[in-house]
């Protein structure tokens, strides 16, 4: 799982470029601000509604999620209620699955091996360390939000590993989340009362 995991990052973990997308400069300023707040905090949490798509079967999970740089990330299944207080925890590039009687689907969800506990520390990474390809401002329902998309550069767009975050453009809480693999969308992340902790 973790060998799948560095893969992944792998393909996130890139230079840092302008964006390309629409929202002209105050998108790109917005998004190197946001980029900013990911790299200096020191912790964040929110509860996440995620959608993992295997094609023919798909699985929906709540998750509460905290995460600390100098600890370890903690995510604590909610829903559905069969495996209702399962906790995957991940520390040092290690994953631990902690469950009373349960099993949890952990199968790839792509070619990458990206697995539905990988796939909420990898939208962090990316949050922290994705390529920028393109950012724009969207209207949503009256309110302003940050649309950022990360990909390899040397992918056309719709193929390889392809992130799409949405951000609260002046706190920048996590609102939503997409993980694709050649334009197939296989998670999505709804983030609710999503919080970043800075540096003291």
């Amino acid at each position: 799982m973790r060998r799948g995991l560095c893969a992944l990052m792998m393909t996130l973990v890139l230079p840092l470029a302008a964006c390309g997308g629409g929202g002209g400069n105050e998108a790109e300023a917005l998004a190197l601000e946001v980029r900013s707040r990911y790299l200096e905090m020191t912790a964040c949490a929110g509860h996440l509604e995620l959608t993992a798509d295997y094609g023919q079967r798909v699985y929906v999970y709540g998750v509460n999620l905290t995460w600390e740089k100098e600890g370890e990330t903690c995510l604590t299944l909610t829903a559905p209620e069969n495996v209702a207080g399962t906790v995957a925890r991940i520390a040092n590039g290690e994953t631990v699955l902690e469950y009373d009687g349960v099993m949890v689907e952990t199968g790839e969800l792509d070619g990458a091996g990206l697995t539905p506990v990988d796939a909420v520390p990898a939208l962090l990474t990316c949050a922290r360390e994705g390529f920028l390809a393109e950012c724009a401002l969207e209207d949503w329902d009256g309110a302003q939000r940050l649309h950022v998309t990360s990909r390899d550069p040397e992918e056309e767009p719709g193929s390889g590993v392809e992130t799409q975050l949405w951000f609260q453009p002046d706190t920048g809480a996590l609102l939503r989340g997409e993980i694709s693999s050649d334009g197939f969308t296989v998670v999505t992340c709804e983030a609710v009362n999503f919080t970043l902790t800075g540096p003291a």
